[in-house]
């Protein structure tokens, strides 16, 4: 984050001049919640985003909620961005697109943290973890939506606390408001351990955001997150993971994808054959992703297609979708355009007759996950290389649109790679790799094979996806 300092709110909301409508209309939401608080204090970027600084968000105002004493809700500080969404409608850093849409991204983030005891003023750290979400969002141009997770790996506020990954979830308080650049809604971000970000991943996040709020210490009504609790829901009310069986028993997962350090490798063309060889040993440059199919697997990672009685591949199409519209089977492959389909005439599919997957520990933690919450429910899971264009998508004999089929069940676009398993063989795998599902450290590395189905899956070291050429 770029130099950033304490500021009266006074000065960027007050007395500017020329007042930036849709500012304004995020700084009246935060005026209806807090009419005694005119003046904020303020997080500001030094050097403004649009004028080439490295921080998203111009600002971040911090309130003092007194939380509310009747529901039990505890006091805390209460933190909203600015810039995330179309604060100028001058196309500086947004697009202008008119007011019938998102403005910007369409949302901007909130985040709620536990006052300590003699604390008279809001830490400052909070508004770095949001400037480093927004810097994702950015880059990235995928938007999030409530009940999406973020993996972190690290104590959010750099301490040593347990609280080290993020739900986010609908803010309880503020509004969605309309602005002339269009409409802007509140995603609060809420700490969670690494327990319950595997149990959101299993499962859903919008089910232990729900366990969460019946348990003050973990959050509450309001989800306020505590850097010192040192316990999870799991802790302090075993009975909780037994609903989260029952939810991935009778639901599934959400998680339709990941980023992964992961890559894998045709075994049925010989060694010397670099050109279709996926291998990371190889050092020329792999084929790249086409657009259309890094698309696919943007819509894949981005939305998991819980609507669908039989699950379909996401069709090929603009970046912004909208989150709310439940798909059927027919809008997601036939009624948007002929272009959703289109693309696999387009690109030669190869059937591969047996595969060498390999994935570093965390995310073969995952595989579980993939097989028992999405396919064994007739749906889809992708593990997107963080290192290339390297994708694995598995799916199930009821997943729509995929061009790997149960007479070619191994088939690739280029370096993506989908894999189709049917239910006696999910099973057998998952007999097969239990011992992954424990989240400690464990002896790398780990093979597994299946040679009546040409399949075979290595769980190695991060070191050799982090220095692919040795």
């Amino acid at each position: 984050m770029d130099e950033a300092r304490p500021t009266s709110g006074s000065q960027a909301h007050g007395l500017v001049p020329l007042f930036p409508p849709g500012l304004q209309a995020i700084y009246g939401e935060c005026r209806r919640l807090y009419p005694d608080q005119a003046n904020p204090l303020q997080v500001t970027a030094i050097v403004k985003y649009w004028l080439g600084g490295p921080d998203p968000l111009d600002y971040i105002s911090m309130y003092r909620n007194v939380g509310c004493p009747s529901q039990d809700i505890q006091e805390h500080w209460h933190y909203v961005s600015f810039g995330l969404s179309d604060l100028y409608g001058d196309n500086r850093v947004h697009e202008f697109t008119g007011a019938g849409g998102p403005s910007g991204f369409g949302f901007e983030l909130t985040f709620r943290l536990k006052r300590e005891v003699g604390e008279t003023a809001p830490p400052t750290w909070p508004a770095e973890l949001m400037q480093g979400l927004s810097r994702y969002v950015f880059q990235s141009e995928n938007t999030f939506c409530s009940g999406d997770h973020v993996s972190w790996h690290s104590p959010l506020d750099n301490s040593e606390s347990r609280i080290q990954h993020m739900l986010l979830t609908d803010d309880p308080q503020m509004q969605p408001v309309q602005t002339p650049f269009g409409t802007v809604s509140f995603l609060q971000i809420v700490g969670v351990c690494s327990e319950e970000l595997q149990a959101a991943q299993q499962w859903n996040g919008q089910g232990i955001l729900e366990l969460m709020r019946g348990v003050r210490i973990a959050g509450g009504p309001w989800l306020i997150t505590d850097m010192r609790r040192g316990e999870t829901i799991f802790d302090i009310d075993p009975h909780l993971q037994e609903r989260v069986e029952q939810g991935i028993e009778a639901e599934g997962s959400n998680l339709s994808g990941v980023s992964a350090k992961c890559v894998w490798d045709d075994l049925s063309r010989p060694p010397e054959d670099e050109e279709d060889s996926r291998s990371i040993c190889i050092a020329s440059q792999p084929r790249r992703l086409s657009d259309k199919d890094t698309e696919q697997i943007r819509e894949t990672l981005r939305k998991g297609l819980e609507f669908n009685t039989k699950q379909a591949l996401p069709p090929i199409s603009g970046p912004r979708q909208n989150h709310d519209r439940p798909q059927s089977r027919k809008d997601s492959l036939e009624s948007e355009s002929s272009s959703a389909i289109v693309p696999h005439e387009l690109v030669r599919t190869r059937q591969l007759e047996s595969v060498h997957l390999k994935f570093n520990q965390e995310s073969g933690t995952l595989l579980s996950l993939c097989l028992r919450g999405r396919l064994l429910h007739g749906r889809h899971f992708t593990f997107k290389s963080i290192n290339g264009d390297t994708a694995i998508t598995f799916v199930s004999s009821g997943v729509e649109g995929a061009f790997a089929t149960e007479e070619h069940p191994y088939a690739a676009h280029g370096p993506w790679l989908q894999i189709l398993l049917t239910e006696e063989f999910v099973e057998q795998m998952l007999s097969d790799i239990r011992e992954l599902n424990t989240h400690e450290e464990s002896k790398l590395p780990k093979e597994y094979s299946w040679p009546e189905k040409k399949l075979k899956i290595s769980v190695l070291p991060d070191s050799v996806f982090d220095n692919p050429l040795q």
